[in-house]
């Protein structure tokens, strides 16, 4: 692999790497405040175990070019992460901001799983791709769960508030 790609391809794989380490971090803080939002809760549940999977994908790429992820960025996304997941907490429509960053941030990740995979075939790491489409599918599939979500989850909100019951969890 020329020297160039290689770089690109590296460079590539960290950041998707780290982009998922702000997931995770964002969901594992929002996850615990959902009781009263079973469906969000149960959906975001599930796509922390996916996500676990694609950083799998990731470290299994990286290893596989002797790559490992990149400290300052892990360090810089997690940080972002819970940043991103405290900004909202003490809103009283937390669930209406995390419903909509979350669907934001889903497509982020759609665009850095498109991106990764354009940069992984012009690397020439075909046996990856098939790894990193299952990636962007899962989160094709998660920004559509999130977008589905985003009336039902209205509702629920506006009901809890207008009966009084705390809304945020």
């Amino acid at each position: 692999m020329a020297d160039d790609i290689r770089s690109i391809y590296a460079t590539a794989l960290k950041n998707a790497h780290a982009v998922e380490l702000e997931a995770l971090q964002i969901m594992g803080r929002q996850v615990e405040r959902l009781q009263r939002y079973p469906e969000m809760e149960r959906i975001l549940r599930r796509h922390i175990d996916e996500t676990h999977q694609q950083r799998d994908r990731l470290e299994a790429a990286m290893a596989a070019v002797n790559e490992s992820p990149s400290a300052l960025k892990e360090g810089v996304m997690g940080v972002m992460g819970n940043l991103a997941a405290l900004a909202h907490t003490p809103a009283q429509d937390e669930i209406l901001k995390n419903t909509f960053a979350n669907h934001a941030f889903e497509n982020f990740e759609i665009a850095v799983y498109k991106s990764l995979l354009v940069i992984t075939e012009a690397a020439g790491q075909s046996r990856y791709l098939s790894g990193f489409e299952t990636s962007l599918k899962e989160e094709q599939t998660m920004a559509k769960d999130v977008a589905e979500l985003i009336d039902p989850t209205t509702r629920r909100y506006i009901e809890l508030t207008t009966t009084g019951a705390t809304a945020s969890h």
